[in-house]
């Protein structure tokens, strides 16, 4: 084929600075169409390829200078259609590979070093592209080939800030941050490590983001961070950027304030002249965060609750905490030390609407096991290595502290009342006044456990407490405390299986004991007096306890106290040994060991039917036990029928002799109890006047206690107890007169001295002891007989009135008219008398006697034993 000799250039004549493609010679005819030949470079490009074709060595050497260009054409073509198609689609695929593919896993974040304005903080991670994070197949894949070209990014010196919208765009701080160097390639890992300084911004947001945080309330949160970062991937540089990356933490995500346990606590009093006390606290928590930094010593003001939320808090102290040193992922001790110098007032004052002041509901809260908020705010700092911005940032943020109870169920270990004392209540006092109510007097001890922290010297200067007492698992009745009772405490060192405590010792006068279930307090009688066995009463009181320490006196309040109040009876008097060792326990209660005796019986008033009397009584008291009895009523019965009653009005008893005590009685079998009753009477005054061993059944009835007439029934019907009738003392005697033995007082009462018999008047006459020292005793009429050894001596039967007045000071009675003698002629008995004259001999004497005491009259028999007789002429 032809060529034209233009299209033929030497090969050798190319220098570098030829043309790729080289100019064609323009055709011979211009204007002349030539469609099968092409004078294009595309034409001369086939030429060079069929010229490539040639196997000639002049071709070769042709085409080896020729392919460079041929290679740099191909690169130029393929740069072009990149360029053409990254300038429309890269950016937003590139953007968005990177944002889903960057990873960077922190691994350290420790703070360097404080200075004046912030803190330096040293970041350490790893930075990867991880491709198969990215869903996309288009945008994974020109991600990575993007990357892989590019190789390495970096990042210029630059200033980031980190903002909340939400909070006003208040700026929470910003860090300078250096050059950073990656690699963008996919899983390729770069180490990064580079220190920050970084500055806090608006102390206002950053306060109100921390209160929220601190009480919980912080949700949802917004952060904006932005920077303006040079950046370049080789040598290639991509000037300023401005990026701004929004980032949503919900509530989740936010960091929550670490757990705590309170590791140590040691409370004690300051050392030196100053007054005041240091609690050292040990508190741990766990860093789980990588973050590694040295916290300065702070300053903190403690502050607890008013009476009210809306009420100021009130400052208690001030804490203070050393250098601490947070390392990740490991425990944190945090040593702190509280001072408080002195209580506030109105810490301990009453609340205006209670009865409690802010530091009893807390002191009420711990020992219950409930929990107290403290409140702690910064303040400044003891230390001068501390900054102040940072002092400054903690100033107004108040960080609440749960505060753990501790249930302190048996925080008085024991509680009792020794030498307890009895009183009844005042009979005349307004129904519901604490006057109607018993009392009891005693010494309080209380055994207080002192919590093992407590170092410090405390004592107890008073007491009070409100106690319901229970007894078999009924309460019967609340024991009012609430008076301030003197009080002296003693500190008990710990022991092997106890703690230390305090023991607290108070006496109580006349507390009352407000009865509530007068069944139950029937049981404690029924079982005590009647069972024959000491009853264990039980006690749940609520006690307030004045105390004072170095802080100066306050008062812990409702300090719960549950205790045994064991009761015991003492069945033997005093001076009297127990036979046995369980003779004070395990023995009925034999009222006959009071040995009741009336030593002056005084007829106040009278009746027809009815005797009102009065009568001075001694008794011993067998029992342990004291009482004050201001009134009391107690029917009298016998056989079940009611004959009287009797009443006592402030009488003293003590345990031992009791001697002299007043009792009133109104004898009224007619009035109270009827006929029936007026015949078992009648039976009754001649068996006693006769020496015979009577009983006489009391109870208590509605009447017994005024104030409290349930409880006077209730025991009425429980409870009669039968009791051996006062024996009545005889007038006193002169020694050897006839009658006076060893055994008189074992036969009863002697109201006839002596008797005087005329054989041959066929009379006798009778000197007389009146057991009545104060009334005059007037004999109606009687029928009376006399005996020797069984056998009738005699009868006399006189109806004419005569007086038996009382003795006189020397004792001597009075003689009676000389009263007429129907003998028993024959009779053993009228023999022995007649043997006996001029001497003496022994009588008994049966008699039925009508007697009038003023208007009172009564018609009793009589029988005497040992009557002394002499016998005349």
């Amino acid at each position: 084929m032809a060529t034209n000799h233009n299209d033929t250039i030497d090969r050798a004549d190319a220098t570098e600075t030829s043309p790729l493609l080289p100019p064609t010679t323009p055709p011979a005819h211009p204007d002349q169409s030539q469609p099968h030949h092409e004078n294009s470079a595309a034409s001369h490009l086939r030429r060079t390829l069929s010229d490539a074709s040639d196997s000639s060595p002049k071709k070769q050497k042709t085409w080896q200078q020729r392919w460079p260009s041929l290679l740099a054409l191909l690169i130029l073509c393929l740069g072009v259609v990149l360029i053409i198609v990254f300038a429309f689609f890269a950016p937003s695929i590139v953007e968005q590979y990177a944002r889903e593919a960057a990873v960077f896993t922190p691994r350290r974040l420790s703070v360097d070093g404080l200075t004046s304005s912030g803190a330096r903080v040293r970041v350490q991670g790893e930075f990867e592209m991880d491709a198969r994070r990215v869903e996309k197949t288009g945008v994974r894949r020109l991600g990575k080939f993007g990357t892989w070209v590019a190789r390495y990014a970096e990042s210029g010196e630059s200033e980031v800030e980190v903002s909340l919208p939400e909070y006003g765009n208040v700026v929470l701080g910003t860090a300078k941050v250096p050059r950073v160097v990656v690699d963008l390639r996919n899983g390729h890992t770069t180490a990064v490590d580079f220190l920050a300084d970084v500055k806090p911004g608006g102390k206002d947001g950053l306060r109100r983001m921390a209160r929220e945080w601190m009480e919980g309330r912080l949700g949802r949160v917004r952060v904006l961070g932005k920077a303006n970062v040079p950046l370049k991937s080789g040598i290639f540089g991509f000037g300023t950027q401005k990026v701004s990356e929004e980032m949503v933490f919900e509530e989740g995500d936010v960091p929550a304030i670490p757990e705590y346990d309170i590791k140590k606590i040691n409370v004690h009093e300051t050392e030196g002249d100053k007054k005041g006390m240091e609690a050292d606290v040990t508190l741990r928590a766990f860093n789980e965060w990588p973050i590694d930094f040295e916290v300065p010593g702070l300053g903190f003001e403690v502050l607890v609750d008013n009476c009210h939320k809306s009420e100021p808090w009130i400052r208690v102290g001030d804490a203070l905490t050393g250098k601490t040193h947070v390392q990740p992922k490991h425990k944190v001790d945090l040593h702190v030390t509280g001072l408080v110098k002195k209580l506030p007032d109105v810490l301990t004052q009453d609340c205006p609407d209670s009865d409690k002041s802010p530091l009893d509901k807390m002191l009420g809260n711990y020992i219950r096991g409930k929990e107290n908020t403290i409140y702690v705010r910064g303040s400044k700092s003891h230390h001068s290595d501390t900054p102040r911005w940072i002092t400054d940032l903690i100033s107004d943020i108040v960080v609440p502290v749960p505060l753990p109870g501790k249930a302190m169920g048996h925080l008085i270990r024991n509680f009792t009342l020794a030498d307890t004392h009895f009183s009844l209540p005042d009979p005349f006092a307004a129904p519901n006044a604490p006057e109607s109510e018993p009392r009891i007097s005693a010494k309080v001890q209380a055994l207080v456990a002192l919590p093992e922290e407590m170092n410090f010297n405390l004592s107890a200067s008073r007491v009070r407490a409100k106690a319901d007492v229970y007894y078999k698992k009924k309460k019967l009745g609340k024991l009012d405390l609430h008076k301030w009772q003197p009080a002296n405490s003693t500190r008990v060192e710990a022991t092997k299986h106890e703690g230390p405590g305090l023991m607290v010792e108070s006496l109580i006068n006349k507390a009352p004991l407000n009865i509530t279930n007068e069944e139950a307090f029937a049981d404690v009688l029924q079982d005590m007096v009647f069972g024959g066995k000491g009853v264990v009463m039980h006690i749940k009181a609520d006690v307030d306890v004045e105390v004072e320490t170095a802080l100066g006196a306050f008062v812990v309040r409702r300090i719960p106290a549950e205790g045994e109040v064991p009761v015991q009876l003492v069945t033997s008097p005093p001076g009297r040994p127990d036979h046995g060792s369980n003779a004070t326990h395990n023995h009925t209660l034999d009222f006959g060991a009071f040995l009741p005796k009336i030593t002056d019986l005084n007829i106040v008033n009278t009746t027809a039917s009815s005797l009102t009397l009065t009568a001075l009584l001694n008794l011993t008291n067998p029992t342990a036990y004291a009482a004050t009895i201001p009134y009391l009523d107690l029917h009298i019965l016998k056989n079940a029928s009611l004959l009287g009653h009797a009443t006592i009005r402030d009488l003293s008893i003590v345990p031992g002799v009791n001697e002299n005590l007043l009792v009133h009685a109104v004898y009224d079998p007619l009035g109270m109890g009827g006929d029936a009753a007026r015949k078992v009477g009648r039976e009754m005054l001649s068996q006693y006047i006769s020496g015979f061993n009577t009983t006489l059944t009391i109870k208590l009835h509605e009447g017994s206690l005024p104030s409290l007439p349930k409880l006077g029934a209730v025991l009425g019907r429980r409870f009669e107890v039968e009791i051996p009738a006062p024996k009545l003392e005889p007038p006193p005697r002169k020694p050897g007169e006839p009658g006076d033995g060893d055994d008189d007082e074992k036969k009863g009462p002697h109201f006839i001295e002596d008797a005087t018999f005329h054989l041959l008047t066929s009379t006798a006459t009778f000197t007389l002891l009146s057991p009545l020292r104060h009334s005059l005793l007037i004999i109606e009429d009687l029928d009376a007989t006399a005996f020797y050894k069984g056998d009738d001596v005699g009868r006399i039967e006189y109806d004419l009135p005569f007086a038996v007045p009382p003795v006189d000071s020397e004792g001597k009675g009075i003689e009676s008219p000389r009263l007429p003698v129907e003998w028993d002629l024959g009779s053993v008995g009228y023999e022995a008398v007649k043997n006996a004259l001029g001497g003496t001999l022994k009588l008994e004497a049966k008699a039925e006697v009508r007697v009038r005491l003023g208007r009172w009259r009564e018609k009793v028999w009589f029988k005497g034993r040992g009557i002394g007789a002499r016998v005349r002429i």
